[in-house]
């Protein structure tokens, strides 16, 4: 049994909310430099050229990346030989985003669904938590913006849409998100499982390296034709024209029930923003 004190979560969670709004990944990085390098719309490329400057100018002034400095969600993976000491893993959790927030001076923009009161915090965080063998304790810590997050969508297709209907449903969600999202960005799909299980999975693609391909070929060769199908949408940086809509198309699946194809599809504005920690 291995025995890890809530003081280091809330430690870890507030030093990963604070670097991830100001240190947009290499991987993002190079994914916009090989964008610029090959965006025909002179219009975009300029504009690719202003995203990668304002991520340099936000790392090396330790400023947000981009004022929506958006909602916290925590993947936990925690082994079943971990002892959570000190207090409560999920109140460990709220405590560092809470500290991160106030501590880098970013923007608090959770509310009440109903009054739409501010919680002065940006908590409560969404937390998943995976239960796993042996003795690890990994944080997956993304800041969600919502620019990006109000676009994404849930079907249930009959099986009888095949797989056809998932890569339409996608592109189409996608051509109808337009400029909103702030591409070009990552577009995470969650297949199978069920209508809740989708969306989770939809946004945990989003937090694979860029240029990783899923490792099950299959789905490797679907998230490369729906990237092309997306970019010759024409949408391009900032929705003002081009090729780049997408730097990536990440899918992740499970099997489901026979009388269905759960769909989700999860867009990611170009910061995304997210860092991981094993403690």
């Amino acid at each position: 049994m291995r025995t890890i004190e809530t003081v280091k979560i809330v430690e870890t969670v507030r030093d990963l909310v604070m670097r991830a709004a100001v240190e947009l990944g290499d991987d993002v990085l190079a994914a916009l430099a090989r964008a610029k390098a090959v965006e025909p719309s002179p219009t975009g490329a300029e504009i690719l050229e202003r995203l990668i400057e304002n991520a340099a100018i936000a790392r090396h002034e330790r400023i947000p990346i981009c004022q929506d400095t958006g909602m916290a969600v925590v993947f936990v993976t925690l082994g079943q030989e971990v002892h959570i000491a000190g207090g409560s893993l999920k109140e460990a959790i709220h405590e560092g985003v809470r500290r991160g927030y106030a501590d880098g001076y970013l923007r608090m923009s959770v509310c009440d669904p109903l009054t739409r009161r501010n919680t002065g915090d940006n908590t409560p965080a969404v937390i998943h938590i995976d239960l796993v063998q042996g003795a690890e304790l990994r944080l997956d810590v993304a800041l969600k913006g919502f620019g990006s997050e109000n676009m994404s969508r849930v079907t249930m297709l009959p099986p009888s849409a095949g797989i056809e209907g998932a890569r339409d449903f996608v592109v189409e969600r996608v051509a109808e998100a337009g400029p909103n999202p702030c591409p070009p960005g990552i577009v995470g799909v969650g297949l199978g499982g069920t209508m809740e299980m989708a969306a989770i999975l939809a946004k945990k693609a989003l937090l694979r390296p860029l240029g990783a391909s899923h490792p099950d070929p299959r789905i490797g060769r679907l998230e490369t034709e729906w990237r092309e199908r997306i970019n010759c949408l024409g949408i391009g940086p900032q929705g003002l024209g081009g090729r780049t809509t997408c730097l990536a198309v990440h899918i992740d699946a499970m099997p489901t029930h026979i009388a269905s194809i759960p769909v989700a599809v999860n867009i990611q504005c170009h910061a995304s923003r997210h860092l991981s920690a094993d403690l």
